[in-house]
């Protein structure tokens, strides 16, 4: 019988400043020149701000084709819209899952006008088979939303995958078999997780610190922690407790063409999906 191996921590990437949709200012995780991707992650952004000004112009009307877009609020009400019928209010909690497929025009605008707004959305390429499949929607409010209460006072909320102790997310996460999980760590305590083999993984720091398998170094957020290979992930909270998202994911180790808001595998189904966009196709 094998011992298990915990994933060595390869590189510890932090935040970059970045604002995006009609100004919201945000800290960009990943798709930076820091961090460009981690397949099949393509971006992650973390925004948060009890400041309007930072938030209250949302991100108008604007298309995708090629992927999926995960939306999780940790705070604030955000409204989202698009030209296929869809129309909603993901609250404090909640996530919705979008697969964009062929392509959908779509705005998420502010549900406030004061307050926190706080939340991430990732980028998860789909594969080129699926890359122009039907748009569609998976959307929990969080109350449907498993957390997993561990020894201690370590808390799992499952929102895609399931945990080693068997706790499912409702989210399916497709061909990537993404994990998406939203851990609070209390001080000094330990967390350790399975991983799949061979997937990517990562766990995203974004409140307190934390410190890897063999280090006395103590790493705080908002920060990417890029995980080695190994059976499972590992991490010990620092004097203050941590909160981190842990994400993996199967890569699809295709070739990537990124046109803004379009991820498909070539340049020249790039061009085309602006083609369809500017015609009305989307």
């Amino acid at each position: 019988m094998t011992a298990e191996t915990v994933r060595p921590v390869l590189t510890a990437v932090e935040g970059m400043e970045a604002s995006d949709g009609a100004g919201v200012r945000m800290t960009r995780m990943v798709g930076t020149p820091r961090l460009r991707m981690l397949d099949p992650f393509l971006m992650l952004d973390y925004f948060g701000s009890d400041t309007p000004q930072d938030y209250l112009a949302g991100f108008p009307d604007h298309p995708h084709r090629g992927f999926e877009t995960v939306t999780y609020m940790l705070a604030g009400r955000m409204r989202h819209w698009d030209n296929h019928g869809h129309e909603g209010v993901i609250e404090t909690g909640g996530v919705q899952w979008m697969t964009a497929g062929r392509g959908v025009i779509h705005s998420e605008m502010p549900e406030q006008t004061e307050g926190l707004m706080k939340g991430f959305q990732l980028w998860i390429n789909l594969p080129a088979r699926l890359k122009m499949s039907e748009p569609a929607y998976q959307e929990f409010a969080a109350d449907r939303i498993p957390v997993e209460t561990r020894e201690g006072g370590t808390t799992v909320t499952v929102i895609a995958g399931t945990t080693g102790k068997g706790t499912a997310g409702p989210v399916r996460s497709g061909p990537t078999e993404a994990r998406y999980f939203d851990v609070n760590l209390p001080a000094g305590a330990t967390f350790s997780e399975p991983v799949p083999a061979g997937h990517a993984a990562a766990l995203v720091v974004f409140e307190g610190s934390v410190v890897a398998p063999g280090s006395s170094v103590r790493l705080g957020g908002p920060r990417v922690l890029v995980l080695g290979e190994g059976d499972r992930a590992e991490i010990t909270a620092g004097p203050s407790g941590a909160r981190f998202l842990l994400l993996s994911g199967r890569p699809l180790g295709e070739p990537v063409a990124w046109g803004g808001p379009f991820v498909m595998n070539s340049r020249e189904e790039v061009m085309q999906a602006y083609r369809d966009y500017e015609e009305g196709k989307f």
